[in-house]
């Protein structure tokens, strides 16, 4: 299996005075359904520089939940992690996949704007994947119609909405919806997983020749 690091969101309890790291089961479900094995990290940006480190990931997966800071989210903390994972992934051509908001710190990354679109937040949508017609489901209250470079379009909604972006030449990817939320096994979404991080050697993290 390969490893990959994996976000999570920030929850607070105020009863208990706790602020709490937190992934939904589904992800390791659908990660090990993948071939791929989890290693979650905290928003904590020294622990995860050595968590990094020690441990040499061979992927990055940025996770969904919450707004960034720039869509007037508050977690500052996990920002700031996954600011850094980007810059790690960019520098040394790790492979990373964003989805819903991770896919929004990708755009914002990369200087893409977005805005307030509305019907994004529905169990099933008909979005055009490369040429190809699926369903998925949409939990966003922001999003593009427009891209810039090193982004490419990848998926749109039928309304323009922007749901997948590539980078030109680097392996980085975002998507908008979540393949962990379904209640059934998306074997689109598995292959989509499989092959993406697959097709790096966790040894060495070169591309294989398949």
């Amino acid at each position: 299996m390969i490893p990959i690091l994996v976000t999570q969101r920030m929850q607070s309890l105020t009863d208990l005075g706790e602020v709490r790291d937190a992934c939904d089961r589904r992800w390791s479900r659908f990660l090990l359904e993948c071939d791929l094995l989890p290693v979650l990290a905290p928003n904590h940006l020294p622990t995860v520089r050595h968590l990094w480190e020690r441990l040499r990931p061979w992927g990055i997966l940025l996770t969904g939940g919450d707004s960034p800071g720039f869509l007037g989210g508050d977690d500052a903390e996990r920002d700031q992690v996954e600011n850094h994972l980007l810059d790690l992934a960019i520098e040394g051509d790790f492979p990373l996949m964003g989805v819903c908001r991770g896919m929004q710190m990708i755009q914002h990354w990369f200087g893409v704007p977005l805005r307030a679109v509305a019907g994004h937040v529905a169990p099933t949508l008909t979005i055009d994947v490369g040429g190809r017609s699926r369903q998925v489901n949409s939990y966003h209250h922001f999003g593009t119609h427009e891209s810039r470079p090193p982004l490419g379009i990848w998926a749109t909604a039928a309304d323009g909405t922007v749901k997948a972006v590539r980078h030109n030449n680097k392996p980085i990817l975002g998507i908008m919806w979540h393949p962990e939320r379904f209640p059934e096994k998306q074997e689109d979404d598995i292959l989509l997983f499989r092959t993406f991080f697959g097709s790096y050697k966790p040894s060495t993290c070169e591309k294989t020749s398949k």
